[in-house]
């Protein structure tokens, strides 16, 4: 079995990208679904040095169109990249909720192997700001368990809450030890993101101007009216949420001993590790940690032939501050119900060993659901390739990265683990 590498990425700017007009309801678009899934779609060929002619597929990995701008048949509108080079040209759409563009990836890395494809395109993609926050919040908990979860009312939110309060109930842990932990996660994040150019919470945005650094400033917070912190599924706050955000991410691969000779920016899919865990939660008997995300991080590392101990810099999926502690755990950086303490003496900043959310991660950077998978590769890519957006690694150039991206409610797992050719 060949392997595959990735050899050029990009990003397209995270933000709600609409302007709302509060007295009439008017919603303007400023950058269209089709806008971003073409940005990074050409940013992403263009990064990779080649012509969009030598693409011979394409992925597409976008959650619910349908519902945020009333779009099905999503992948034939991945030649709009270059329509006159890439007409005829094989394209398959995938979903997997958050983790939509992640399998995406790997659908693509299959076909790369397989050895039919050669040179292949993935975007990850979602337009979320056009709808009111009701229809976002039935659009997104379409991804839960409907019958029992989405439909008795049950959002993300509260389904996170849920590990949240396994999570405490499990180690013993009181509410305001709870709170601190989760602090310190936002905190951080907060810090990354206002450094990365294309993050939704970046400079001068909401957590920037208010200076919500440190732990302390977030619990700080009063619980109601202007600049509160008020509390969304107990015992999740707003500040423990990410955001509902525009955007795109686009990747290109190749086999890598072809990548090696046309690319000085390789950087190999080392491993993969892909489980999916049960999708009611009230079937799951551990909801402390992520059993599932376990299990693929360590076929992933074996894949891969490392540790943790190899990792230089991670990207892991913080929908909510408490998935950021569960993955961290999971990878292994953290022993079991450790994590919380980890990050309130200060670990996983950029001065770490292993960095973990250079980017703002969901938190701050923002959470296109389609997108993020895409986003997360593109940004571990781009570390290791020596081309950092944003805060960078202060100990040395990195050269294995490790993106742990979750579908839903933690159903879809995917850990990629990626090591720099070249």
């Amino acid at each position: 079995m060949s392997k595959v590498s990735i050899i050029g990425a990009y990003n397209t700017k995270f933000d709600s990208l609409v302007e709302k007009n509060k007295e009439t309801g008017e919603v303007k678009d400023l950058k269209s679904y089709y806008d971003l899934m073409i940005e990074a779609g050409q940013g992403a060929i263009k990064d990779a040095g080649i012509d969009p002619k030598d693409i011979d597929g394409i992925w597409v990995g976008t959650c619910s169109p349908s519902m945020f701008v009333n779009q099905e048949h999503n992948a034939p509108l991945a030649l709009e990249v270059a329509p006159n080079d890439l007409r005829f040209v094989h394209t398959t759409r995938t979903e997997g909720a958050c983790a939509s563009s992640s399998i995406a990836l790997y659908n693509a890395l299959f076909g790369v192997e397989s050895g039919r494809f050669k040179r292949v395109l993935v975007i990850g993609v979602e337009k979320m700001n056009l709808l009111d926050t009701k229809s976002t919040t039935h659009a997104l908990a379409c991804s839960s368990y409907w019958p029992e979860e989405g439909a008795q009312g049950m959002t993300f939110p509260g389904l996170f809450a849920e590990y949240a309060k396994g999570y405490m109930k499990h180690y013993n842990y009181s509410l305001d030890e709870m709170r601190r932990m989760l602090a310190a996660v936002s905190a951080l994040m907060y810090k990354n993101g206002v450094e990365n150019p294309l993050a939704h919470f970046g400079k001068n945005s909401p957590p920037d101007k208010m200076g919500l650094f440190t732990a302390e400033a977030i619990l700080n917070l009063p619980a109601e009216g202007k600049g509160s912190n008020p509390v969304i599924a107990d015992p999740l706050r707003l500040h423990d949420c990410s955001l509902i955000t525009d955007g795109a991410a686009a990747l290109v691969l190749a086999p890598t001993t072809e990548a090696k000779a046309i690319s000085n920016k390789v950087v190999e899919i080392a491993g993969i590790g892909s489980k999916t865990e049960r999708l009611p939660i009230n079937v799951r008997p551990n909801m402390h940690e992520l059993i599932a995300g376990k299990l693929a991080v360590r076929q992933s590392f074996n894949e891969a032939g490392i540790t943790i101990d190899d990792v230089d810099v991670a990207e892991v999926h913080d929908c909510f501050t408490i998935n950021q502690l569960l993955s961290t755990e999971a990878l292994g950086l953290s022993k079991d119900g450790r994590a919380g303490f980890d990050y309130m003496e200060g670990k996983y900043s950029r001065d770490d060993k292993c960095p973990v959310n250079l980017s703002g991660g969901l938190k701050s950077k923002g959470h296109p659901v389609g997108a993020t998978g895409a986003s997360m590769h593109a940004l571990v890519y781009k570390q290791l390739a020596g081309e950092p957006i944003g805060v960078k690694r202060t100990k040395g150039q990195p050269e294995i990265g490790v993106a742990f991206n979750v579908g839903g409610s933690a159903a879809t797992n995917c850990v990629t683990t990626m090591r720099r050719i070249k």
